[in-house]
């Protein structure tokens, strides 16, 4: 897995493009969307606002998202024929650019659909390679992977929140914030875990709790 290191703050990340903000940052949006819906996406409508709308095609923030949709970094050297390759893979792509205001003026949200679900996810660019993710499935969440944040893809039953926070209790590990959403009563479900201090071994302690299908770490 690809790591957020925090020299980006200082010197900024290794990239392809004009502008850290319109290529780097929006990379690492689509890589980050495409983990948390955990598959590539059949079909995406990419929504671009303010300056996203305005110079998506001329800082190369459409050819970023997609890249970063089909798991690229922003310095892969695929990055400049993503469109294409998205193509290739079957992924349909149309990007929308919106004339209304937004919270950030280098904002996007994506509707993302598979097979059997759909995703929405709106990603912020706020400099220098960092990013937010502010929205998901219309919870509002504030994640800008700062601090260690697991993601758990699971069964909605019964005990499972409940086996997960005990889990992070045994390990005298502090949750700092906690997001869960599910698509519907019974089936696929998620929970965002944002902790203080990233601990060995815990990602494959979650594995081993009843109805968590994957989890995915980042830092």
């Amino acid at each position: 897995m690809g790591q957020y290191n925090s020299v980006f703050d200082i010197i900024g990340p290794v990239m392809i493009g004009p502008s850290s903000s319109h290529t780097a940052g929006a990379a690492r949006i689509g890589k980050v969307i495409r983990r948390i819906l955990g598959e590539q996406p059949l079909s995406v409508d990419i929504y671009l606002y303010e300056s996203f709308a305005k110079t998506y095609r001329g800082h190369g923030t459409d050819i970023a998202l997609v890249g970063g949709l089909l798991g690229m970094e922003p310095d892969d050297d695929r990055l400049s024929k993503s469109l294409e390759l998205a193509h290739e893979k079957g992924m349909e792509v149309a990007f929308i650019p919106k004339i209304e205001k937004a919270d950030h003026p280098n904002q996007v949200k994506m509707v993302l659909r598979t097979k059997d679900r759909t995703m929405t996810c709106t990603g912020i660019s706020i400099g220098g390679g960092s990013i937010q993710i502010s929205e998901l499935n219309g919870f509002k969440i504030n994640l800008d992977f700062s601090t260690p944040t697991y993601i758990t893809f699971h069964q909605d039953k019964p005990g499972v929140v409940a086996n997960v926070t005990r889990l992070l209790s045994e390990k005298n590990i502090n949750i700092s914030t906690m997001t869960l959403t599910r698509e519907a009563k019974g089936e696929k479900a998620m929970m965002i875990i944002e902790v203080d201090n990233r601990v060995e071994g815990l990602l494959d302690s979650l594995r081993q709790i009843e109805y968590i299908n994957a989890v995915d770490f980042f830092n």
